[in-house]
């Protein structure tokens, strides 16, 4: 998780965030309220549209963000990134934003063998052989 993540308000412009995320380098912004509670998240995806500049960011925002919360295991965050084809999760305690989870995170993890995926389950059946042994018998 990336924890100190800038957040932007519902009232901030799609200008301010667009030129924050290029400036930062970063895919995606929470949006955030007073009390640091999650109330959307916008993406670089969300900019590939063409909004004026002046369009305030909660008419943009995905209001229905995924969120984990803090004590979760990384591989609940990852299956859940995976099966919503999501890239950031937003990571909370206590209902406010602690962080964001990116796959990039993720990535870095199974790059630095700290995450080791379970073996996948083997499928009973018949044996395997080698490649190419299913041959006629003439006869």
């Amino acid at each position: 998780m990336t924890p100190q993540v800038m957040a932007v308000t519902p009232h901030q412009t799609v200008g301010h965030v667009r030129d924050l995320m290029a400036r930062k380098r970063i895919q995606a912004l929470p949006v955030t309220g007073p009390e640091d509670e999650v109330l959307g998240i916008v993406t670089a995806v969300d900019l590939l549209r063409a909004h004026k500049d002046a369009t305030p960011v909660a008419s943009i925002m995905t209001k229905e963000v995924l969120t984990i919360p803090d004590y979760a295991d990384v591989s609940k965050a990852a299956r859940m990134m995976r099966n919503r084809r999501i890239h950031h999760l937003v990571v909370t305690g206590d209902g406010k934003m602690l962080g964001i989870l990116s796959s990039y995170d993720l990535l870095k993890l199974v790059e630095d063998h700290r995450f080791v995926p379970k073996n996948a389950p083997s499928t009973p059946g018949r044996p395997r052989g080698k490649s190419g042994s299913h041959r006629r018998r003439s006869g």
